[in-house]
């Protein structure tokens, strides 16, 4: 498969579904950590609710299943999920000549700087 390169507009274009996707993300991150905690107190109990833990557990798998294939989606359309708590994402692109990553975090209106492949978040540049 080749790698999708986007101009600036297809990326800001995406952005309603990034916001959306990643609203998902998060909840769903959350959820399954209330879960989780939930797992390890059952686990805890004398004699442990084998009924209960199950359940638990089928609940925490059906979570990590859909996530995961939320961000199969992003990434199935090019979009590079770098972090979720922060909703952080990249959009490889090409300026001057140079292959570079469009970055985009939650909070922004739109897609205003980018970074090199290796500099990461802390490199970002404004787009001129």
């Amino acid at each position: 498969m080749n790698k999708k390169i986007f101009t600036l507009q297809e990326a800001n274009d995406l952005l309603p579904y990034v916001r959306e996707e990643l609203s998902f993300l998060q909840k769903s991150k959350r959820s399954f950590y209330k879960m989780y905690q939930k797992r390890e107190q059952i686990k805890k109990q004398q004699p442990v609710d084998e009924e209960a833990l199950f359940s638990v557990e089928c609940q925490l798998e059906f979570l990590e299943l859909e996530a995961k294939m939320h961000v199969t989606q992003l990434i199935g359309k090019g979009i590079q999920v770098k972090d979720i708590d922060i909703g952080l994402f990249d959009f490889p692109a090409i300026i001057d000549g140079e292959e570079v990553l469009l970055c985009w975090r939650e909070g922004e209106e739109s897609i205003t700087h980018y970074h090199g492949l290796r500099e990461g978040f802390m490199g970002r540049k404004p787009i001129r």
